[in-house]
């Protein structure tokens, strides 16, 4: 599969997971001290920096992400519309999709977990893309506040719990 084709089913899987995690917007995410609605915002305002790098705009990744108003889903389904149009416009100089595949297969998961959902109907090539950035990138020294040590993942965890572990996700006995 493609990279955008690849980064559009992870869109539309997080755009669902986001749909129903408006139902739960308290109930508590793997993620920090998150709720399912603060990751939420995270991860729409994530999509909306997304898109202005894809846009060619100077992003300043250290920033405080854009505050986001509205419905979340709404506004996360038209940045995800609008960054796919801007990788396909930017072309190569778009880069490979990875990096924003690892951010949406974490928080797909950290999203599935505080709702109670499983991660087995996902999709594993987002998951096992994103791993592959990840393994690739993010070494100990780069895990920064953002990433605790990477966890050990159960023998026959998905693609997705494998690399919510690696991500510093307390995700169950290996």
């Amino acid at each position: 599969m493609s990279d955008d084709a690849v980064l559009k089913t992870a869109l539309d899987q997080m755009e669902t997971l986001i749909r129903d995690a408006a139902r739960q917007p308290d109930a508590a995410t793997p993620c920090s001290d998150w709720s399912a609605e603060q990751l939420s915002e995270h991860v729409v305002a994530s999509t909306l920096t997304f898109l202005r790098s894809a846009r060619g705009e100077q992003v300043d990744w250290s920033a405080p992400p854009p505050v986001v108003d509205g419905d979340l889903a709404e506004t996360f389904a038209t940045a995800a519309a609008d960054l796919l149009e801007a990788r396909a416009d930017a072309g190569e100089a778009a880069g490979p999709a990875d990096m924003l595949l690892a951010e949406y297969a974490v928080h797909s998961w950290d999203l599935a977990m505080a709702i109670g959902r499983s991660t087995e109907r996902l999709d594993p090539q987002v998951a096992e893309r994103g791993a592959a950035f990840m393994s690739a990138n993010l070494t100990d020294d780069r895990r920064g506040d953002a990433f605790d040590p990477a966890q050990p993942a159960p023998e026959d965890a998905d693609a997705y719990t494998r690399i919510a572990a690696f991500a510093g996700r307390q995700v169950g006995a290996a």
